[in-house]
């Protein structure tokens, strides 16, 4: 397949992927789990530029008393790369992927109607850990360090053959990648990347040398959860002709819908480890008690608020307390309660209900309230 059908190829799947996700854009965050465990895939298209030594090749035309009269070298080049990664949790993740960076060449002649003509390309695997640092729910920083294994294929022509000792020489070389760049998040599910990204190469004529790729990709995680959907009910008939209905069945008076506000709070202990805003399977326990008891109740809102005790900053603890809050809501969102009824804060340490300074008195002030305010049914 020719480069060019490769990047009208990622053209149709990355318009693809943007349509299918625009819906999505303004929908909140709400499976952080998924999102830091799923597995993903990415393509993308770049500029590459080869700074490979040709000191040597210069010193091979300039000899038996020739003279180099000029030197012209191509040095960027279309590239593209496709890879699938692995989320390891919210700030790493690893990735397998292929490159093609394209070939590079060059045009040297020499006095006596000397002539060299050669052409260098790159393409091979790389293996990367890749770490992502949140700037907020939707930029992150990239930073990456890897392996490529390349192969580089070489071929020569023109009269001055001698300079070279194969006119088509290959060869596969393990060398050191690394890279920087920034992350969207369109949804959970798509992302944009733009990374700068350094290749160490061998050009299989003894001269080593960087590529370097500046490109942007599409990434899209896989096997995002289905949003819950209500369950459809099946319209009533309308009575045949000449068919008498049946009698009508007297119902009872509707229940007296009755105003009622519950509020609970979990220990922080009980539903996160130290320091992390993951809830852990006691912490989903937890919860799943609470929403059972919530069963028979119209919930019209729900308010997740999150507390620390005093150690550590007021900045940490702030937000903290307030990644707990989201990471509550996205439990209770992804068990079918409506998105647009559950709100969450984030106090940090300002408001205690016992004494810091002592250990009980802060695991007391460690903890995450649950508020809801709805109505029930009351038979009279």
């Amino acid at each position: 397949m020719t480069l060019a059908k490769h990047i009208g190829a990622l053209s149709v799947i990355g318009c693809a992927l943007l349509a299918s996700q625009a819906a999505r854009a303004d929908e909140p965050f709400v499976n952080p789990e998924w999102a830091n465990s799923a597995w993903y895939i990415g393509a993308g298209i770049g500029q590459s530029r080869a700074n490979i030594d040709n000191e040597r090749l210069t010193r091979s035309l300039s000899a038996n008393g020739a003279s180099l009269s000029s030197f012209k070298v191509d040095e960027r080049e279309l590239a593209y790369k496709l890879y699938v990664g692995k989320q390891l949790n919210r700030y790493f993740a690893v990735e397998a992927g292929f490159f093609d960076l394209g070939k590079f060449g060059f045009d040297a002649t020499t006095s006596q109607n000397g002539r060299l003509v050669g052409e260098a390309g790159f393409r091979g695997v790389n293996m990367d850990l890749v770490g992502q640092l949140p700037l907020s729910e939707r930029f992150s920083l990239l930073g990456r360090v890897g392996m490529n294994y390349a192969k580089a294929s070489t071929h020569f022509s023109g009269n001055r053959l001698f300079a070279v000792t194969n006119p088509n020489p290959s060869e596969r070389k393990l060398n050191a990648k690394a890279g920087l760049g920034l992350e969207f998040k369109f949804s959970e599910a798509l992302a944009l990347r733009a990374e700068v990204e350094r290749y160490r190469v061998n050009d299989a004529v003894g001269n080593r040398g960087d590529v370097d790729l500046a490109s942007m990709s599409l990434v899209y995680k896989l096997g995002r959860p289905a949003a819950s959907r209500p369950v459809p009910v099946a319209p009533v008939e309308p009575a045949a002709p000449g068919v008498t209905p049946a009698p009508a069945i007297v119902q009872p008076a509707p229940a007296a819908p009755v105003a009622v506000s519950e509020k609970v709070s979990f220990a922080a202990e009980a539903l996160f480890d130290f320091d992390k805003s993951v809830v852990k399977p006691e912490g989903k326990a937890a919860l799943d008690d609470l929403l059972n008891k919530l069963q028979g109740m119209n919930t019209e809102v729900m308010v997740t608020v999150g507390h620390t005790d005093s150690v550590g900053s007021d900045a940490y603890n702030q937000k903290l307390s307030l990644r707990r809050a989201e990471a509550v809501k996205a439990y209770i969102v992804s068990k079918g309660v409506d998105t647009s009824r559950v709100y969450t804060e984030g106090k940090g340490e300002s408001q205690p209900v016992a004494d810091n300074k002592t250990a009980e008195g802060r695991a007391k002030n460690r903890r995450v309230t649950v508020e809801v305010v709805g109505t029930r049914s009351v038979n009279k």
